[in-house]
């Protein structure tokens, strides 16, 4: 007699087997509760400190999703911050306090479900996966309201189970999916949710089997029952036999054996198939992220994103602080190993007391990064002589961000002089010859790459802005998500124009947008003769061997071609079709 099977959608490939383990969903709270007349200030109170508790903690795992190379998991809860300012939400949560006189979490309870039901309601399968993110939020700030935290609930969830567990649930939140440890956790099937709920998005970044949409069948199991959780055809296998098992254990070998070939990539050269060298390095956000990249065989770091530094503090870090963090980088390497970093890159979408920041409409497009830095000059030069200080300490280059015009370049400059100079005053120690160079991500750059070329030392590409800005599309709209595809060929072409002005001055470009650990993206930008490629720390690997195969020389003329497709649909189409080293 065979197993019995439980069928969904898959929504993370891998193979996992393990025992069952019931996540049981947090009771909401019952019914409509009320406070005393005369209680609704100090009940407004004790909501504000709760969204300001939950805010907290989603910056935190924003923070850390950053840090991991995770761009696309970060705009969740990026997104999951800007619902936390909703006046829908939580506008809607103190208007019951104030008006209604209710309790708080029911306040919270009932504006997060009017939302969540609102959503779920829709014909748009995108727009309705986000009600799970809604109701995420609520529940966040309702367990901040009780005192418990995410870890208390994902704890109770895992058990003290010794060996891997497979998680069975009506749903799971981003959060709960986000905080998932895949030495402890298995696998995970959810009666609801879809392919592009936030959690699946998750799910198949950490590297966790995943099934969604089971049904009600995925809640009917029991606790400790032995499965099998098959990610790519979306099957659950529950009591398999040992036939099944013996098949199920030699395809998660076979999966875990191709892993292992990439260890053969691990300390190598970054070489295309023709003898072509250019660097992998990565990105990251802390001296703790330096250590991790070095270990996943990355050649140093292409973006160091030191805006982590000023985040989760009520003051400024200090130039010793910064000096401390950056000197840590370039010894997590060792001796010449590239360490490029972008100076400060805030605006009005992080809140941080230490800047005072006035919220802004649009903060993509407001006072931000070197915006603020050249307003600011002393809080620049802070973060600049730091920088100098521990350059004496490794091959570092400095890198501004959001520069948009020659003035902003040449202001920054001028001011990287006068940091040097107060060293040299100082009979402080640093690298006389260190790089300096820019980050294109706004198409006027791009467009005067040109000119920039024959001032800067290098550039490096930000792709995530540079196809929010030239597509005119907010990255974090889902409505527009068609139009955030870095294969647009508009995109494309400011790419290469970008290499090619840099290239004329004998300058290097790098790239530290999401793109540049994208397989598909990589034989064209190989081809347009991109130097360096940044990006997450778990990407270096297969990155590396997909260069081994491919022959630049070749990839010269695909590069040219893709230039004159009509969409990204069509050039990700001619790539697949003219490069079939993508899938050996």
């Amino acid at each position: 007699m065979m197993a019995t099977e439980i069928k969904g959608i898959a929504a993370s490939e891998g193979y996992a087997i393990g025992r069952a383990v019931i996540l049981r969903e947090e009771a909401a709270p019952q019914g409509i509760t009320y406070i005393d007349a005369g209680q609704e200030e100090a009940e407004l109170t004790r909501f504000d400190s709760a969204v300001t508790a939950a805010r907290g903690e989603l910056e935190a795992i924003h923070a850390r999703m950053l840090e991991d190379g995770r761009e696309k998991e970060a705009e969740i809860f990026e997104a999951h911050l800007m619902l936390l300012e909703d006046e829908e939400l939580i506008g809607a949560a103190q208007e019951k306090i104030r008006g209604q006189r209710y309790k708080a979490e029911a306040a919270m309870n009932k504006a997060g479900e009017d939302v969540a039901s609102m959503l779920a309601a829709l014909d748009d399968e995108y727009l309705r996966e986000r009600a799970a993110d809604v109701r995420d939020v609520s529940k966040r700030v309702i367990r901040k309201l009780s005192g418990a935290s995410d870890s208390d609930a994902m704890q109770a969830a895992a058990g003290d189970s010794k060996s891997k567990s497979i998680l069975f649930a009506f749903d799971l939140t981003p959060s709960d999916t986000a905080q998932l440890d895949p030495s402890v956790i298995g696998g995970f099937v959810t009666a609801a949710g879809g392919r592009t709920s936030h959690s699946a998005i998750i799910a198949r970044s950490v590297g966790i089997p995943a099934i969604v949409g089971a049904g009600e069948a995925a809640l009917q199991i029991e606790d400790g029952k032995l499965v099998i959780v098959d990610g790519a055809a979306g099957l659950v296998l529950v009591d398999p036999k040992d036939d099944e098992l013996a098949r199920y254990e030699a395809l998660r070998q076979q999966a875990e054996g191709k892993r292992a070939l990439l260890e053969q990539f691990r300390g190598k050269p970054s070489v295309s198939a023709d003898g072509h060298q250019v660097e992998l390095v990565a990105n990251i956000g802390s001296a703790q992220d330096a250590v991790a990249a070095s270990e996943h065989g990355a050649e140093g770091v292409g973006l160091f994103r030191t805006e982590f530094l000023y985040m989760g503090r009520p003051d400024l870090p200090t130039e010793d602080e910064q000096f401390t963090a950056y000197k840590e980088v370039a010894e997590a390497f060792g001796h010449g190993a590239p360490i490029v970093i972008r100076t400060m890159d805030i605006g009005g979408d992080k809140e941080l007391p230490s800047l005072q920041l006035e919220k802004e409409d649009n903060p993509f497009l407001g006072y931000r990064a070197i915006r603020i830095c050249l307003d600011r000059p002393e809080l620049f030069k802070t973060q600049l002589r730091a920088v100098l200080r521990a350059s004496a300490f490794g091959e570092l280059k400095v890198m501004f961000p959001m520069i948009a015009t020659l003035g902003e370049w040449r202001q920054a400059k001028g001011l990287l002089e006068q940091a040097k100079q107060e060293l040299r005053s100082a009979n402080i120690a640093f690298n006389e010859q260190i790089e300096a160079g820019i980050m294109i991500e706004i198409p006027a750059a791009a467009q005067m790459a040109d000119r920039f070329a024959r001032e800067v030392d290098f550039f490096s590409i930000g792709t995530n802005d540079l196809v929010q800005y030239t597509m005119a599309a907010d990255r974090m709209n889902p409505k527009l998500g068609y139009l955030s595809d870095p294969l647009h060929p508009p995109v494309l072409r400011l790419i290469d124009q970008v290499i090619r002005a840099a290239h004329k001055e004998n300058k290097w470009v790098g790239m530290c947008g999401e793109m540049a650990g994208t397989p598909i993206a990589i034989p064209i930008l190989l081809g347009m003769g991109l130097d360096e490629f940044s990006m997450s720390a778990s990407a270096v690997l297969p990155a590396r061997a997909l260069l081994s195969r491919l022959d630049r020389a070749k990839l010269a003329s695909l590069a040219e071609a893709v230039l004159d497709l009509d969409d990204a649909e069509a050039v990700r189409a001619y790539v697949e079709q003219q490069v079939p080293e993508l899938n050996p």
